[in-house]
């Protein structure tokens, strides 16, 4: 009997299980503008021209780096998927666009349902959340490219604004204040280096004191969405720029929406660090400009406003149950 795509490593079995065990997950994220259903060569999503005079398309794509390492090390892959959505939501609704749909890929180098199945929920969870419909992706199996327990992931998210509504920063002025929401973690940025510093020392099921979790739930935290607080304050006309606090920190994200020859004087001690952001810093002995640099250290999303809109920003927050902190202001 001669050789089969099965002996090499792919089991087309396997993918099939899993379109059968996605597709409720995957319907469930469906709104009215979704056209086709799971299994076409492509995704299909109606724009309702009439709700739109002049509309852009904004588009991001992004994965959760090496945060995934650390789903393999507690065998836990039901948050990931979130994570990835929440991101990718978070990065054109501070552009001011409301988001529309979502696709994704996963890479694995052996395929387990139960496993895709777990990532998949995930997505569909944040997916609902959010509003988002998520209408197509990609799952392979790549043998020898890949480990076996493990995979790795990207998505691409859609969304829609009128281009006078395109919040991008060039009001910007001096004098202007920023305020900061916190994040519950590092959301999915920064894991190379905790992962350097924390697991030569520690086991994913240690929590060390000031922790609420043990290290690999709180490292496990879902990425926030900052979409509903974003829908809250978008219109304001005190609003001039909005920063997710991913790759880079506070500094090197907000710079990015700030006019040229302009800068942030942070006040760094406004805000409290989190006890997992203390327990890298100490463990890997970092300095406070590395952390600044690397991680989001509290920060997830970061408004800017003229000061008369400043207590108005405060205020919504307030009634979102969600914190607000000013942190700062542009020189």
């Amino acid at each position: 009997m001669g050789n089969t795509y099965k002996d090499s490593g792919v089991d087309i079995q396997a993918g099939d299980e899993t379109v059968n065990r996605i597709k409720n997950l995957v319907k469930s994220t469906f709104n009215k503008n979704v056209l086709s259903g799971i299994g076409h060569f492509g995704a299909f999503f109606e724009i309702d021209k009439n709700n739109y005079n002049n509309p852009v398309l904004v588009s991001s794509v992004d994965g959760v780096g090496t945060k995934l390492k650390v789903a393999f090390m507690m065998d836990k892959h039901d948050t990931v998927g979130q994570d990835l959505v929440n991101h990718c939501v978070n990065d054109i609704a501070v552009c001011g666009a409301s988001p529309m749909y979502f696709m994704d890929y996963l890479a694995f180098g052996k395929l387990f349902p139960d496993k895709a199945e777990q990532i998949i929920k995930g997505f569909s969870i944040a997916c609902k959340e959010n509003g988002v419909a998520l209408i197509g992706g990609e799952t392979a199996e790549m043998p020898g490219l890949y480990d076996e327990n493990e995979y790795d992931m990207s998505g691409t998210i859609v969304g829609i604004v009128e281009k006078e509504q395109i919040i991008d920063g060039s009001k910007v002025d001096k004098g202007n204040v920023l305020i900061g929401f916190p994040s519950n973690g590092l959301h999915t940025n920064g894991y190379s280096l905790a992962r350097k510093v924390l697991f030569p020392k520690f086991n994913v099921n240690d929590k060390p004191e000031g922790l609420e979790f043990s290290i690999g739930e709180e490292l496990l935290r879902v990425h926030k969405s900052y979409l509903h607080i974003i829908n809250e304050i978008k219109t304001l006309p005190g609003l001039k720029a909005l920063s997710h606090i991913t790759g880079g920190g506070i500094l090197g994200n907000t710079k990015r929406v700030i006019p040229e020859g302009m800068n942030l004087n942070i006040d760094w001690k406004s805000w409290n660090s989190l006890p997992i952001f203390d327990l890298i810093q100490r463990t890997g002995n970092i300095s406070d400009e590395e952390m600044r640099y690397v991680f989001n250290i509290g920060i997830g999303l970061i408004a800017v406003v003229s000061k008369d809109d400043a207590d108005l920003v405060l205020e919504k927050s307030k009634s979102l149950n969600e914190k607000a902190i000013v942190i700062g202001e542009v020189i």
